[in-house]
Formats: structure tokens, C-alpha cells, sequence
């Protein structure tokens, strides 16, 4: 498995704000038709990446984070701690059956990791 880059996600205080704004900006479709609530935003093209907002939690500035396709969530979150990432959420499956985590790497910047269900 190449790891690649499955998912965008902005972290946001306001996630109607932001949500509204790059829905309007660029004509971006928004669902929040899953067991989260995430808002989900889609360009509608087979090219590209689509992403969705998720709050930060207070305090907390708004970032974006990359979500990278691996085979094993645990593993690959115990490597990153090895190499001096700080663990940000531990391996958790989600509701649609996806395993994700997300850590904070050696800069400063999270990441997440996911494995899809497929």
C-alpha cells in the first residue's frame, strides 16, 4: 500500500461559518448525513480530494488536517509515537466501520491516519 492522502478535514471553532463559506465559494455540495454529524464537503469531480470541517475543541485554532490511508491504524500510530509524534486520539473505530487516530508530529501539526472498511 502506497499510503495515500484519502481525506482533508478543517478543525474550526465555527463549523457552520466555514462550512457555508467554502460551500459558497466554490460551489461545494455539504452533507451531515451520517452517524456524526460530520459535515462532509464534495466538489462533485471524479478528481481531487473531498474533506469536511469537524469543531476544535475550545480552546483551539482552526487547522487542517490530512487523513493518510494505512493497513493497520495501531501500527502505524505506534511508529509515529516511536519517531516522537504525540498521540492526539487513540485507534477508534467509527461508526461506519473506518478505524481512525490522529497525532501531533514532530512539528507541531496533526495528522490522521484511517483505515477504510472497503
Amino acid at each position: 500500500m502506497g499510503n495515500p492522502i484519502m481525506k482533508w478535514q478543517i478543525v474550526a471553532p465555527d463549523v457552520a461559518a466555514v462550512t457555508s463559506f467554502y460551500s459558497k465559494l466554490f460551489g461545494w455540495t455539504v452533507d451531515a448525513s451520517n452517524a456524526l454529524g460530520y459535515r462532509e464537503l464534495r466538489s462533485g469531480e471524479d478528481r481531487g480530494i473531498d474533506g469536511g470541517v469537524w469543531p476544535a475543541p475550545a480552546p483551539g485554532p482552526a487547522r487542517v488536517q490530512l487523513f493518510v490511508e494505512v493497513d493497520d491504524v495501531q501500527a502505524h500510530l505506534d511508529r509515529a509515537a516511536s519517531l516522537g509524534a504525540r498521540v492526539l486520539v487513540p485507534r477508534t473505530e467509527l461508526p461506519d466501520g473506518d478505524v481512525m487516530a490522529l497525532f501531533v508530529d514532530v512539528a507541531g501539526l496533526s495528522c490522521g491516519l484511517v483505515q477504510t472498511r472497503r
